[in-house]
């Protein structure tokens, strides 16, 4: 099997401990393009969290593409083009902030595609993912009333176990409506009802007409597994959780060993 695509989470996966793509796999990541393969970056992060990593690799130059929002939207890098964009139901977002606000240990956050929205003063976990996107925080009393017309995720950064006493009600309560479930301890994400990496990438791949079959994820996180499971070649890094390597067909070196760079060398050289 000649694989065409390979797709990459980021954080964990695609760099290391430093958030940093090194040379070595940087260099393999463009000799593939140019032998005409399709790099797509998947990540939870808002695309200003991935523009910066998609730039190093020349996406826009190859025709590579960015899953951002953890699949929500689905952008072209060579044209700016939405291929996908699904959004967070605007009346669910009030009653959510409301069942927050005043709770200890908890924020919700928002994004436009160049700030962070954040209904209370930025804690650890919010400057985290403000760090991790270079965005700059923008504090709202009213956080409703300032985001976007639309949006493509809420992020509730917290306390591991806020979060998880939160989360059976939100679940419960938005069950049909939205998808609700931690891509960390500290990160419980809202998101549009059916979404996840494998479903955008099953309608990426109907745009380019191509299959599963001659696809390559990896990933490390348990946001990944849907990919994992539906790519032709499932990878988890070796530094993923332990149900994530088991949901992979391959499990590769760390992040911090240049894990992709092992997988493109076993499995996309000629």
């Amino acid at each position: 099997m000649k694989y065409q695509v390979l797709v990459l989470d980021l954080d964990g996966t695609l760099t290391n401990s430093k958030k940093e793509i090194t040379e070595p796999t940087r260099n393999a990541l463009i000799e593939i393009q140019q032998e005409g393969r399709i790099v797509v970056l998947a990540s939870g992060r808002p695309i200003n969290g991935v523009v910066p990593l998609a730039e190093k690799l020349e996406l826009k130059k190859y025709g590579g593409y960015m899953l951002s929002f953890n699949g929500a939207r689905i952008t072209q890098c060579s044209t700016g083009r939405l291929i996908y964009n699904k959004t967070v139901p605007p009346e669910v977002i009030r009653p959510i902030y409301e069942y927050v606000r005043d709770r200890e240990g908890v924020n919700i956050i928002s994004y436009s595609d160049t700030a962070i929205f954040s209904a209370k003063e930025p804690g650890r976990y919010t400057l985290l993912e403000s760090r991790i996107n270079d965005m700059e925080v923008i504090v709202s009393e009213d956080f409703p009333s300032v985001l976007p017309p639309s949006v493509n995720k809420l992020l509730l950064p917290g306390e591991p176990e806020v979060l998880e006493a939160l989360m059976p009600h939100l679940k419960e309560t938005y069950h049909g409506l939205l998808s609700i479930y931690r891509s960390e301890p500290f990160f419980l994400e809202i998101m549009p009802q059916n979404i996840d990496k494998a479903t955008s990438l099953q309608k990426l791949l109907n745009s380019l007409g191509m299959t599963a079959d001659e696809m390559i994820c990896c990933g490390d996180g348990y946001n990944d597994v849907s990919m994992i499971e539906y790519a032709g070649l499932g990878v988890a890094m070796g530094n993923a959780q332990p149900a994530v390597k088991d949901s992979a067909d391959f499990v590769t070196r760390t992040n911090d060993e240049d894990g992709i760079l092992h997988v493109i060398n076993l499995f996309m050289r000629d």
